[in-house]
């Protein structure tokens, strides 16, 4: 499959991309230098025009993955997805938890409340992030290619409808909760039994179908009753883990994604200042074109694409920056803020006797390394043996497995 090569003038805009063969020989030539190795992008060292021709980007928003492809009148130059990460949450909730810790440890704290405002606009770190994300792309992939006509596909999702397909009129206003509180609705539910044992006139405890750390909500749908003994050996399994599939089928999937896309959309528009378009056209043209479902195929729809000669797409990963500082406490000590980063870390690419490896993470003080090669072979060295090619943050990007 075709690979382009990205180029950027002295001034280090994005100009055409060029062929492989090209590359090589404006590198051969010295007419050019090496700033990134993926996407491979090189610097020419000689003036050049500023001619360039349209290029339509094409970004198929979504809550687990993000499709792009940008194309010419006849070429896809670049395509790919985006895995975006779901541990936001999780991170936040460490956060609270070391926070709370560290400030006990405090001599004395003087009292605070009612003293944290939100700004118009605000959203939770998790949803936000998410934005943040998608723009994070695009202006990333406007360092490679000059980019003036971005399109971006928006989708409306009714949640009732998605639960529900005949609701209509009123019956929006009538949740499955009206008339009833959660413990008594699911106790007429449950018939005031164990949904795992089945005994009766026992104490039962609200528990969850697939539990909270597995990626469960709260919704009224993903609760049961248990008694406490198949509580507590249930555990962190799910319903169908534990034995009971046809529990889990009553507890339906959670609307986490629609809610966030439904947020998120049209702050995307917005923010890019791109043209928007629907669903149910991009699936039009997808099945006109004979293209199979996926998160590029859509992509490269809704950039108009057609007949064009698609190139090899990439996979893009997010890395975490790892340079959060940390506040020790320790009574009698004064507060100190521990600010130092070890020299290596995780997906960071080095070479070691004469091979690139990629950094797994540093042990013992950070003065050793643990290395993996393409492979998955895992070698352990002194951090002096290695040299330092790439560091591993942001937005990384690999060709994808066909």
């Amino acid at each position: 499959m075709r690979v382009p090569i990205y180029v950027v003038n002295m001034r280090g805009q994005p100009l055409m991309p060029t062929t492989q063969r090209k590359g090589k020989k404006l590198l051969k030539e010295g007419n050019a230098q090496v700033v990134q190795r993926c996407p491979f992008t090189v610097q020419l060292n000689y003036a050049t025009g500023e001619s360039r021709q349209p290029i339509k980007l094409g970004v198929d928003i979504g809550y687990t993955n993000i499709g792009f492809s940008a194309k010419t009148e006849t070429l896809e130059v670049i395509s790919g997805t985006l895995n975006l990460r779901h541990d936001v949450s999780k991170k936040l909730e460490e956060k609270r938890r070391h926070r709370r810790a560290r400030r006990s440890r405090l001599g004395y704290r003087p009292p605070r409340f009612n003293n944290r405002t939100r700004p118009e606009g605000w959203l939770a770190p998790s949803i936000q992030h998410k934005q943040d994300s998608h723009i994070r792309l695009v202006d990333k992939l406007e360092t490679l290619l000059p980019i003036p006509f971005k399109k971006i596909e928006v989708a409306n999702f009714d949640e009732h409808k998605m639960q529900y397909p005949e609701i209509s009129g009123i019956e929006y206003q009538q949740g499955e909760l009206q008339g009833y509180e959660v413990r008594e609705y699911l106790l007429d539910k449950w018939g005031r039994t164990c949904a795992y044992c089945g005994k009766t006139n026992v104490p039962l405890e609200v528990e969850h179908i697939v539990p909270k750390s597995r990626g469960g909500t709260d919704r009224v749908s993903n609760l049961t009753l248990s008694c406490r003994k198949c509580n507590l050996k249930k555990g962190n399994k799910t319903a169908e883990e534990f034995g009971y599939p046809h529990i889990q089928q009553q507890a339906t999937q959670p609307l986490k994604a629609p809610a966030c896309l439904n947020t998120i959309r049209w702050r995307i528009v917005e923010q890019l200042g791109a043209e928007h378009t629907y669903g149910y056209i991009t699936k039009y043209q997808r099945n006109k074109l004979g293209l199979e479902k996926s998160h590029i195929n859509d992509a490269f729809v809704i950039a108009g694409g057609s007949n064009q000669e698609r190139c090899r797409p990439y996979e893009v990963m997010q890395v975490r920056r790892n340079n959060r500082s940390i506040q020790k406490n320790r009574r009698g000590f004064k507060p100190s803020i521990r600010r130092q980063r070890y020299q290596l870390q995780p997906h960071d690419l080095v070479t070691y006797n004469g091979k690139r490896y990629k950094v797994k993470g540093v042990f013992n003080y950070g003065t050793w390394v643990r290395l993996s090669d393409s492979n998955g072979k895992v070698v352990n060295t002194n951090i002096k043996n290695v040299e330092l090619l790439k560091y591993g943050k942001g937005l990384i990007f690999t060709f994808k497995n066909n």
